[in-house]
């Protein structure tokens, strides 16, 4: 088997399940792991399917039986929700005799090489796509953690174009920014674990208002995934107390090469203001 992780076996079959076994997988990952917690009668009845179609789904998954796939559920819970000394421990625990900057970047390039396989090429192209449309307001929003990564972001969308709002994180502001949403803006959003409450109900509040979601999450997948489906999902644990933000910062930035390649002419003009604003204010040395 490829990966231990549910969710990568579930898009890795999805196609060639069953159309019951489809109803129960998309339970599943309504609020993985979680949602398959429960008994094997419930979940059955959460997703209107028998019991068979459950024991079934998880044989072709390469379980033995239901308590297996639920083992392997709460491991996967126990990573997701684990902080910062835990994951130390489990990384030293397990670390191979071997120098760490080859342990990191084997881990980061084991990484990179699994999230980029799972990307579906529509979801990139219609974000890009949204993203690129300047008839609709473009809205950024990080944590605690990923604010840095909303931060370059923002800074390079608002030079490649017009009316891009950086939402700050503090959340007593956010109803003043949550004013102005309008239905088809886009508002991407960077949540990785321990996922943040107040970061899922801005989301709430401006999906009611109809705007487009964008979510660059981790691969257990943030709660805010439930209202959209433009989502990246990167792969982030590396031998190390702290997640890696490689694999969401490659995603990000290519996302803005294409953003600016769609729509090139108006950004190199915007570019070019931008160079000349530079210029009179004498801010950055020119070596000419």
């Amino acid at each position: 088997m490829a990966s231990n992780n549910i969710s990568d076996r579930l898009t890795q079959y999805f196609d060639s399940l069953t159309r019951a076994e489809r109803q129960l997988a998309n339970v599943v990952m309504e609020n993985y792991p979680v949602s398959g917690l429960g008994s094997i009668t419930e979940l059955a009845e959460k997703a209107d399917v028998s019991t068979p179609s459950v024991a079934r789904l998880v044989q072709k998954l390469g379980f033995k039986g239901f308590p297996e796939f639920q083992a392997q559920l709460r491991k996967e819970l126990a990573a997701k929700i684990s902080g910062p000394i835990e994951k130390h421990d489990r990384w030293a625990e397990n670390a191979p005799d071997t120098h760490i900057l080859n342990r990191f970047t084997d881990a980061v390039m084991t990484n990179i090489r699994k999230s980029y396989h799972q990307i579906d090429t529509n979801v990139f192209d219609r974000t890009c796509e949204l993203l690129a449309d300047q008839k609709r307001s473009v809205y950024v929003v990080g944590g605690r953690i990923t604010h840095a990564l909303a931060d370059y972001f923002f800074l390079h969308m608002q030079v490649i174009r017009p009316d891009v709002t950086h939402i700050q994180s503090i959340s007593n502001a956010w109803p003043h920014y949550l004013l102005d949403i309008k239905k088809g803006d886009v508002i991407v959003v960077f949540d990785v674990r321990r996922y943040e409450n107040s970061t899922l109900k801005l989301v709430e509040m401006a999906a009611a208002k109809g705007a487009e979601v964008v979510l660059i999450t981790d691969q257990w997948i943030s709660p805010i995934s439930k209202l959209t489906n433009l989502v990246f999902a990167a792969r982030i644990s590396v031998p190390s107390a702290w997640d890696s933000s490689i694999v969401n910062m490659l995603i990000l930035e290519t996302i803005i090469a294409r953003v600016q390649e769609i729509i090139w002419p108006d950004t190199r003009e915007r570019m070019e203001q931008l160079e000349s604003m530079f210029d009179e204010t004498k801010l950055f040395r020119k070596f000419t």
